[in-house]
């Protein structure tokens, strides 16, 4: 097996989290091979390497599991909270094995929130070169303008940088002149909706993220949570490995599936119709 970093070994076999691991390692309380060890990018071989958290020997290895969780307005994605407010993950105490959020939602956000205990697909989906597509239901004050729109799909300038370019159409208008809008990022920026839409004054009031990665809450209620198909799987899959989303969990046929015509019959030709000598009825 390849070596992999403490911190990365450590959250694979559901140890903690990612971050969690580092403060760990940095702290003493990993040993590799009975000697303490501080630096989260210390390299191992899970197979060779004895490692031990706090004396104990590591975990086995989990199996991988993948979830979608209809996250509820008022939860936080964070597994501690100082303030005390209720994280997803109280909500998905069943679950077999630890797993984390992939990326994050704000706490007033409902909507699609991937959990999973694979890091490496985790960190594929939530890395910014991957431009994973993330679509959301808004409602805002006030109907923008095509030119508002326009302005949005180009990108926008915010404190942090420019937006980079996404999808935006106004779906329904309220009666009392609000708007519910689709919009479609790529990006994982904190609050970037909120922000962009704030930006063109049009504050939103309401935000649910429908899909993640093309996986939908569609047919969920706040706080459901289930299993990914495999199909789904593989979408997610193809997205990390740079699949674009509309050909994501598609496999093109192979040469060999090609059908065969069927051999012509040898016999006797006929001969060629005389089409002038057709009657006609």
């Amino acid at each position: 097996m390849a070596e992999l970093r403490l911190a990365k070994l450590l959250a694979e076999r559901g140890v903690a989290s990612r971050r969690e691991a580092e403060a760990l390692i940095e702290e003493g309380h990993i040993t590799v091979n009975g000697a303490i060890v501080y630096a989260p990018g210390t390299k191992v071989d899970p197979e060779s390497d004895t490692v031990r958290v706090e004396g104990r020997a590591l975990p086995p290895a989990p199996k991988k599991v993948y979830y979608l969780l209809y996250k509820p307005r008022g939860t936080i994605t964070s597994r501690k909270d100082p303030e005390g407010r209720k994280g997803v993950l109280e909500l998905v105490g069943d679950i077999e094995v630890r797993v984390e959020p992939v990326g994050r939602l704000d706490i007033n956000t409902e909507g699609a929130l991937l959990l999973t205990n694979d890091g490496e697909l985790a960190h594929k989906l939530t890395h910014p070169s991957g431009l994973i597509p993330k679509r959301y239901l808004v409602k805002v004050w006030k109907a923008p303008s095509e030119k508002t729109l326009e302005r949005l799909r180009n990108g926008v300038h915010l404190e942090d940088g420019r937006t980079s370019p996404c999808k935006v159409r106004i779906l329904e208008l309220t009666k009392s002149g609000n708007a519910w809008l689709e919009v479609t990022v790529t990006e994982g920026r904190n609050r970037l909706v909120r922000r962009m839409l704030q930006f063109v004054g049009h504050p939103v009031s309401k935000l649910r993220r429908e899909s993640f990665a093309t996986i939908s809450v569609r047919g969920m209620e706040r706080g459901d949570v289930r299993a990914l198909t495999g199909e789904e799987l593989g979408r997610l899959r193809d997205l990390a490995e740079g699949r674009r989303p509309e050909k994501a969990g598609k496999r093109a046929k192979g040469k060999g599936h090609a059908i065969a015509k069927p051999k012509a019959r040898r016999g006797r030709k006929k001969k060629p119709l005389d089409r002038s000598r057709r009657r006609l009825k």
